[in-house]
């Protein structure tokens, strides 16, 4: 049998980028290229419309096979088997597990508890908590903060008295001092060095009581929370770990022994192959920065990482849409190599372990694992001109900016001088301004909202949007985690708790194609304040609108026209209504805007206004007190 396939590309000569990129230009017809097809990720650097096998030279773990230093195509050399975990909050001890024991027994791989020791307040009522669960058929985390040591002391107790295999447990708590600190601007305990120490005496215990666990966590998530490009979760977070690993080292526990107490609780997103990239680029970075210290076992280089879908893009309105949000973030930690995936539940920011939304997010992964056969490839994003680039351009990026950090003494100075703090802050302020004039979407929140929904009136708005302890902060500046949608969703909730829904009624007339995208554009404008909508077909006559609008009882009147017809329409319906409505123009016509002003117009809402900030001032107007 011929298996030799080169003939079969015999009539298809090779075609060279300068060929590609003549046509292109042709094709531009005298266009900008670097601003029409030339893509300026957030982090920074630009992204090409496409790329070719020369696009690979300089790359340098292309030739390594997976599970082969440095790691960048995963730990393993075959398959992508990824560890299902549920999220289980903790506020009845009974409850909690029964609630682990179903997650269990319907397709998660692990559970995580989110618990103190205020609430798991002795070893009895630990006991019941992982009553009916395997600890050596399951991993088992805490999210315990300072309350880690101990919940893990309890831990160890409960393997002991079992008669469970202690090298068999596998799990993790999430102590990370660190986190602690750029969240509330001080230490566990108050203490830096207290801090730390209490860092080390963890590792130590856990190596002795429970060598596979894993006591000291990396929150790199919290930069993405709080509005942060993956980029600078990259570079912050690998400072955070190499903080730890100094600290210990310096503490006398082995460079192995300290990089293997580690692990990685990352945020996935919606840039879908960035999020690809990044966790191969983690693993590349990790693993050249435990090989500086030398360790003995090249096991110590292979970093973990659980992922996590983020909260910074879920939204309080539309709830449905978070389950597709919490698709897409699942299959890029897939495909990425993740070694285990929270999906938290669409409905979560008002409801905790809800039973509906639980199954939920655990089904998204089973449906990827079973149905879509995500776990039978290894490294399936590798060979991809386009992730492969990605991925090197993140690992340059993150690097600069991590060096960066390191040249100011590593991440507790840093952070000390609010060089962290300032990245962040601008990042996020960029982004909030991009989400106020809608340059970058939330979909059913500051775009394409649903125009009959009202939010429960048992949401607590104090915990929704909660802000730091002021109080606490006693050596920098925190780091403020928040989601995108917020100020909008405040405006909204700001409608729905006054008890009133003020009417917008478009006003259209003339040119068919410019009222109706224009009466779409304004529907969805005012409706991302719970305002109540009333579009119209369009009207024969000004008289006839305005009588329509009287008749209506409108708040609200948008004047929804052509550039061209406003000077003779909009100041007659203006007279018309200026004492009844507050009166909007759509669209800003800059040749006839002045004379419009002169009548007395003084609303414009136009693709270019900063929504967020068009519609407090209408609340203002209408007499709707805003959510501080």
């Amino acid at each position: 049998m011929d298996t030799d396939t080169s003939r079969l590309f015999n009539e298809f000569p090779p075609v060279s980028t300068q060929t590609w990129e003549e046509v292109i230009r042709q094709d531009l017809k005298g266009a900008d290229y670097e601003k029409k097809l030339v893509w300026k990720t957030p982090e920074g650097f630009p992204v090409q419309p496409y790329y070719r096998a020369e696009d690979l030279a300089g790359i340098r773990y292309l030739d390594v096979a997976p599970g082969k230093f440095p790691f960048v195509r995963g730990g393993a050399n075959e398959g992508n088997k990824w560890k299902i975990r549920q999220e289980i909050h903790v506020q009845n001890i009974s409850a909690a597990n029964e609630q682990a024991q179903e997650a269990l027994q319907r397709g998660a791989d692990e559970v995580s508890y989110v618990a103190d020791s205020e609430v798991v307040s002795s070893q009895t009522e630990f006991e019941k908590l992982m009553r009916g669960i395997d600890p050596e058929q399951n991993a088992i985390h805490f999210i315990s903060g300072g309350s880690s040591p101990d919940l893990i002391s309890m831990l160890a107790n409960y393997v002991s008295k079992g008669g469970f295999q202690p090298d068999l447990i596998q799990g993790s708590i999430d102590f990370d001092p660190l986190r602690y600190l750029s969240l509330h601007g001080n230490y566990y305990y108050g203490e830096e060095e207290r801090a730390f120490e209490r860092a080390k005496r963890i590792v130590t215990f856990a190596r002795e009581h429970l060598p596979s666990f894993r006591p000291l966590a990396v929150n790199g998530y919290i930069f993405r929370e709080a509005g942060g490009t993956i980029v600078q979760e990259l570079a912050f977070g690998l400072s955070m770990a190499v903080e730890y690993l100094s600290r210990l080292t310096d503490r006398s526990i082995p460079a192995d022994i300290a990089a293997q107490a580690l692990h990685f609780n990352v945020g996935t997103g919606s840039s879908y192959f960035m999020e690809i990239a990044k966790l191969r680029a983690a693993r590349f970075l990790w693993a050249r920065i435990v090989e500086t210290y030398c360790p003995d076992n090249d096991k110590s280089c292979r970093i973990s990482i659980h992922s996590r879908t983020i909260k910074w893009n879920k939204t309080l309105y539309d709830p449905n849409v978070n389950m597709l949000r919490a698709t897409t973030e699942a299959m890029s930690a897939i495909l990425g190599g993740t070694d285990s995936l929270t999906v938290l539940p669409f409905n979560g920011l008002t409801t905790e372990n809800d039973h509906f939304g639980m199954r939920v997010a655990r089904n998204v992964q089973l449906i990827l694992r079973d149905e879509v056969y995500l776990n039978k490839v290894t490294d399936p994003a590798a060979g991809s001109y386009y992730v492969e680039n990605l991925t090197d351009a993140l690992i340059q990026e993150a690097w600069k900016l991590f060096l960066e950090v390191e040249a100011k003494g590593g991440y507790v100075k840093a952070f000390r001088e609010n060089f962290i703090q300032d990245i962040i802050e601008e990042t996020a302020n960029k982004r909030m301004s991009d989400i106020s004039q809608r340059r970058e979407i939330i979909l059913g929140t500051n775009q394409y909202p649903n125009f009959r929904e009202k939010a429960s009136d048992n949401i607590c708005i104090s915990e929704l949007f909660a802000e730091h302890d002021e109080e606490k902060i006693l050596i920098g500046r925190p780091v403020r985690m928040f989601r995108g949608s917020m100020e909008f969703e405040k405006l909204r909730l700001a409608t729905d708790r006054s008890g009133k829904r003020p009417l917008v009624f478009m006003l259209t007339f003339g040119s068919l194609a410019m009222r109706r995208a224009r009466s779409q554009f304004s529907s969805n404008f005012f409706a991302c304040a719970g305002y109540e909508v009333k579009d119209n077909n369009g009207f024969t006559s000004v008289e006839e609108g305005v009588d329509a609008a009287i008749a209506a009882r409108a708040d609200i009147v948008v004047i929804c026209s052509s550039d061209e017809e406003y000077p003779a329409i909009a100041p007659a319906i203006y007279d018309g209504l200026k004492d009844r409505s507050v009166v909007v123009v759509a669209g800003y016509p800059q040749d006839c805007i002045e004379e419009l002003k002169s009548h007395g117009l003084q609303h414009f809402i136009h693709v270019k206004t900063n929504v967020l900030q068009t519609l407090h001032h209408f609340h203002e107007i209408l007499g709707i007190e805003n959510i501080n």
